[in-house]
């Protein structure tokens, strides 16, 4: 259960205090991130779903869902895709650019990175809720859970943290490769539930994503920092919902 408190503490704002922060608890927290993800999703999807059964159109529902996705996170994932998007859109040395990560402004390139993952997020989630409502929780659910296997792949042994401190220091590669894929492979299988062939395929999206980012941040900054994670986080969403909204 410790794992399970650090897993909703760190990726949503459910009112749990985690006991223990060690690097066990945090690799345990790290394998259940899809399943934080996906209890974010239903969340989300009812509170959006239900508006459209009240009448709503599904645009102003898709943009409901982003936006109660975004308060439920304390938009704290968001924060880490833009500043990522500034760090490594600098094109500046591996120094700089964890400098520029570092700083509480945003730049026009995170900014920019921003407006467009929230706007495919909401038009893909328009998509997902103009379904019965079953489905669209379930879609909804399954996304959210893709989206979080960002954090686990961002964790993988073999990626190193950029900086000696940090929350990225803390959980870097604490989850081995072997269970990594063990937890791909449930959340795949689950998500098939949904759609016997989007549902995994959005997994294996997300994760593609996931991997190509980290492995970027590694050539070009040396490592994660909790930025990539927070963005690895948003972009493995944000993918994972364009594979599932597309018919």
């Amino acid at each position: 259960m410790g794992g399970l408190r650090l897993a909703l503490s760190l990726f949503t704002v459910a009112p749990v205090r985690a006991d223990r922060v060690d690097r066990p608890t945090v690799r345990l927290a790290m394998l259940l991130a899809p399943l934080a993800g996906a209890l974010l999703g239903l969340a989300v999807a009812a509170a959006a779903r239900a508006l459209v059964a009240a009448g709503g159109a599904p645009p102003l529902a898709g943009a409901i869902l982003v936006a109660l996705a975004l308060l439920l996170t304390r938009g704290l994932h968001v924060d880490g895709l833009a500043d990522t998007a500034d760090g490594l859109g600098s094109y500046a040395t591996a120094d700089k650019a964890l400098e520029i990560m570092k700083k509480s402004d945003i730049g026009p390139f995170g900014v920019a990175t921003i407006a467009a993952v929230l706007l495919v997020d909401a038009a893909a989630a328009t998509s997902l809720l103009s379904a019965p409502a079953s489905t669209a929780l379930a879609t909804v659910a399954a996304a959210f859970a893709a989206g979080r296997l960002g954090a686990t792949v961002a964790c993988r042994r073999g990626l190193p943290a950029a900086r000696p401190e940090g929350l990225g220091a803390l959980v870097a590669q604490t989850v081995p490769v072997p269970l990594l894929a063990a937890v791909v492979a449930v959340t795949g299988a689950a998500a098939a539930l949904t759609d016997a062939w989007r549902g995994p395929l959005a997994v294996a999206a997300a994760v593609a994503v996931s991997w190509a980012l980290t492995a970027h941040a590694r050539r070009r900054l040396g490592g994660m920092t909790g930025d990539v994670i927070g963005a690895a986080i948003e972009l493995s969403t944000a993918a994972a919902l364009v594979v599932l909204a597309t018919r």
